[in-house]
């Protein structure tokens, strides 16, 4: 399948346990391996843990299980926070 990079840009993003991440905002490539190096996430959600005070997330492309109407990556035990217990 080939597409054009910019057709990426605010697909949302799942994790293959259909959790939301956030949405691409950017496509980060590595020139000189000619190859995509990652996804660049924006607009997060707010249950993924603190991510040192930055507005975005890097996934790599590795992770990354499927690109369609949205992007499909590996889910990642601890990246979402544990629900608060109410008291």
């Amino acid at each position: 399948m080939r597409t054009q990079i910019t057709e990426l840009f605010g697909l949302s993003v799942y994790t293959d346990k259909a959790a939301f991440v956030g949405s691409v905002d950017d496509v980060v490539i590595d020139v000189d391996q000619k190859k995509i190096d990652a996804l660049a996430v924006g607009e997060l959600n707010p249950e993924i843990g603190e991510i040192k005070g930055y507005s975005g997330l890097k996934i790599p492309f590795r992770i990354i299980k499927s690109i369609n109407d949205i992007v499909i990556i590996r889910h990642i035990p601890g990246m979402f926070r544990s629900p608060a217990k109410e008291e």
